[in-house]
């Protein structure tokens, strides 16, 4: 297990930038094979709704060193199940981490994969998908210029999450309803989103 976590360090830097679909699949095949998966064990599912509550539902896109205390701890911890969630997860951060401090943009082939492949995994280990996956692959999808899936994507997500700003806001730049606009103004004009878009 400790070549596996070596591994997934060294496929980050791997990752950093333009990677084909096929490369992000083989990879993720090899981490998933050495992966305990366990439907019980909430612990991935719990980081990334963490992880949603608090840099992207909450007012402020703040990330509190306890929650990225615990990430890098679940992560390198041998024995985390599903793992290989987390893993996508924490590959689709650092791409858009690098690519935003190199000044680069992004790789929406490689958004796209990695979310798919993300989506397609939680949803087999838990039955559910994550708030943040229907975002990330929304933010996807838009920056591979795939409008019509983006939609569909944020009108999925809002079914699930009918409470999710991000979503609204979303589903609002894409659509210019009146109604997610007023509700946005409404019940969430200090949302950092909401201003960051100038929703008013």
């Amino acid at each position: 297990m400790k070549n596996l976590i070596l591994a997934i360090f060294l496929c980050f830097s791997f990752f950093a930038f333009a990677q084909s679909g096929p490369q992000i699949k083989e990879t993720f095949q090899k981490i998933k094979s050495q992966t305990a998966i366990d439907a019980n064990d909430k612990t991935v599912y719990d980081l990334m709704d963490e992880f949603y509550q608090k840099s992207l539902q909450a007012d402020d896109d703040e990330m509190t060193p306890e929650t990225v205390h615990k990430i890098e701890k679940t992560f390198s911890d041998p024995n985390t199940k599903n793992l290989h969630l987390l893993f996508l997860f924490l590959m689709y951060q650092q791409h858009i981490s690098q690519t935003v401090m190199a000044g680069r943009p992004s790789n929406p082939e490689f958004q796209i994969e990695t979310m798919t492949l993300l989506e397609n995994e939680a949803k087999s280990v838990y039955g559910k998908i994550p708030a943040i996956i229907y975002i990330y692959k929304t933010e996807a999808l838009d920056a591979g210029q795939k409008k019509v899936e983006a939609q569909a994507t944020v009108t999925s997500g809002l079914k699930e999450y009918p409470d999710s700003i991000p979503l609204k806001v979303y589903g609002y730049l894409h659509t210019k309803d009146e109604v997610l606009k007023k509700d946005l103004i409404k019940n969430h004009p200090h949302h950092w989103m909401v201003q960051q878009f100038g929703i008013q």
